[in-house]
């Protein structure tokens, strides 16, 4: 997609009008068709070259939902022109074209061969504010074709080739480890986890270092390319879908790609534990006893709470090989128990800083992502002892599943960074089967958005 501004009006082009209340020269029109007034309500007029999106009210998320919506439309027809007039400072359109234009069609034999320009009529939005929010859409859509491409086709090893592809675009370092140095490290979590896979299991780890940088974040992403649940088998049914378990390392990805477009002053790095968790001889076992980096052991007892072993080793792998870290957050599908809490639409933020979460959650509310905090409390704790060694991977009892998952990562996290540390349990919003605001069927790209809020408003 093309976005220009203030470029003249092409006769073929069609017109994207946002609307809180019908015109009087569509009345007869909207009556017939019964076209009301309620959020999301679309009237496409062809033979004026209109299309009109309805919303109750018209805040700066639904103007963003409203172009992609339109854009969406616009794909089905055989437009290639459009425009919009915007009076005040909403940049945000181009976001919402370029999310709502998405198309993934990698496995369809025949491929979308469509291209739009947009033109934007305004005297107020900047042509960096244009390309700021092009390089945040094209990091999103980057995650979605990550998290959207079948497991066959992006295993461990891939995923680190991508990763090295975005350091060189962006000028920024990439460290691939694999499982020799999981070995030698004493990383007994992520090594057992991929053991059984014929793909090497992969620690990814990005950096971005600008100058004078003011603060040192660390973004931890959970990358399970596949999770067929290992020994503990999940059903046929829950097998499907579940490329989408490497949504939390795409995240991590696209941020690392987005940060480094936009120079942000902060110095950032991207770790993710690329793995695939599949069954065979070689299989970790309920029963098993594994050793993480930092010499905590883990009781295993269900092989399908496996990103948090993943997760354990690399949260302990930042924290060796980076000092005075001022900020890390993690990201992962880690729970169903966190979708049957807060829907399919909502992240669960957790961690011990309820500042630093309401700050997570206010991210996601500014961008039009949907967050809550979800608080930790002592009692949960105690469901994860283990009689045989330090930690047992899953609760005692199935309720207040996403908080135990949460509180078993706490146990990775060094005493002085606890209050530094963020989990966003992104198992709901990462990957729906309908189309949903600004998201697609499939992966959304949820987080990268709203992490991006986040670390944009430290110096505030």
């Amino acid at each position: 997609m093309r976005v220009e501004i203030n470029k003249s009006i092409e006769k073929d082009s069609i017109k994207i009008c946002l609307i809180n209340n019908i015109p009087d020269d569509i009345k007869d029109m909207a009556s017939l068709l019964e076209f009301k007034i309620e959020d999301e309500n679309i009237l496409f007029l062809p033979e004026q070259n209109k299309i009109f999106v309805a919303f109750e009210q018209i805040t700066q998320q639904n103007i963003k939902v409203g172009l992609a919506i339109s854009t969406r439309k616009i794909l089905a027809t055989n437009y290639t022109k459009a425009h919009i007039s915007i009076d005040s400072n909403h940049s945000e359109v181009v976001l919402g074209a370029m999310l709502g234009f998405y198309k993934f069609d990698r496995y369809k034999s025949k491929k979308t061969q469509k291209s739009l320009t947009l033109n934007i009529i305004s005297n107020t939005i900047k042509e960096q504010e244009i390309i700021d929010n092009q390089n945040i859409a094209k990091s999103i859509n980057m995650v979605r074709d990550i998290v959207n491409t079948t497991p066959e086709d992006f295993y461990p090893k891939i995923m680190a080739t991508k990763a090295q592809q975005i350091a060189k675009e962006n000028n920024i370092l990439c460290d691939v480890k694999g499982e020799d140095f999981f070995i030698s490290h004493g990383m007994g979590a992520i090594g057992a986890v991929g053991r059984a896979s014929r793909h090497e299991s992969k620690l990814i780890h990005l950096t971005y270092k600008p100058q004078n940088a003011k603060k040192k974040i660390v973004l931890v992403g959970k990358g399970l390319t596949y999770d067929s649940g290992g020994l503990s088998l999940k059903p046929s049914d829950y097998m499907v879908n579940m490329k989408s378990d490497k949504s939390g390392g795409g995240v991590v990805m696209g941020l690392m790609n987005v940060c480094a477009k936009l120079k942000l002053p902060y110095e950032i790095h991207g770790i993710i534990g690329a793995v695939e968790n599949m069954i065979g001889g070689d299989a970790y076992k309920p029963d098993d006893v594994l050793k993480a980096k930092n010499g905590k052991t883990i009781e295993v007892k269900n092989t399908d709470a496996e990103g948090r072993l993943v997760l354990a080793d690399c949260l302990c792998y930042a924290q060796d090989s980076i000092n005075d870290i001022d900020y890390m957050v993690d990201f992962a599908t880690l729970t169903g128990a966190c979708v049957v809490g807060v829907g399919s639409y909502t992240t669960g933020i957790m961690g011990h800083n309820d500042k630093l979460m309401h700050r997570m959650v206010k991210s996601a509310l500014i961008c039009g992502e949907y967050a809550t905090s979800l608080p930790f409390n002592r009692y949960l704790k105690k469901q994860l002892k283990s009689e045989i060694a330090d930690i047992s991977n899953t609760a005692s009892s199935r309720y207040g599943g996403a908080l135990t998952a949460g509180l078993f990562l706490s146990e990775f996290i060094e005493e002085k960074y606890k209050r530094k540390w963020l989990h966003c349990d992104i198992a709901g919003p990462s990957f729906v089967q309908e189309i949903w605001g600004v998201n697609p069927h499939g992966a959304s790209g949820v987080g990268v958005n709203m992490c991006l809020e986040f670390i944009k408003s430290l110096d505030s």
